[in-house]
């Protein structure tokens, strides 16, 4: 296997991990603040550089709520890296990043879409 490819693994391998650690920490952060209970976890992409990880949430209430919650998960932004640097092996814990996974209301639009050609019995 060249070179390029095991760095491509491993880095997915750590996007992985991040995505798991900071959904369980996460879990744990919403029990404590119902607030944050209509948030979920999408996605996490490490930059290429492995400085920085966006993590995209999803809420079903749309980015609107998303925006009035993303103060208070800010808040807990450094509880969440003290947790990684914790469990992550390395010496650098990335910048965290939060967004709004825009791309799962895409999907939900598109499904609609679908779905009302099926029952029209033009699909």
């Amino acid at each position: 296997m060249d070179r390029r490819r095991q760095s491509e693994i491993k880095h997915a391998q750590r996007e992985s991990f991040l995505l798991r650690e900071i959904s369980q920490y996460f879990i744990q952060i919403a029990q404590d603040e119902p607030r944050l209970s209509t948030l979920y976890i999408e996605q996490a992409k490490l930059s290429v550089d492995g400085s920085r990880c966006t993590f995209y949430f999803y809420s079903a209430k749309g980015k609107p709520e998303f925006e009035a919650l993303l103060p208070l998960l800010i808040l807990y932004k450094p509880s969440m890296r003290a947790s990684l640097a914790k469990t992550a092996s390395g010496k650098y814990v990335p910048q965290l990043v939060f967004a709004y996974a825009e791309h799962v209301d895409q999907q939900r639009k598109v499904n609609d879409i679908i779905e009302n050609l099926k029952k029209e019995g033009k699909l």
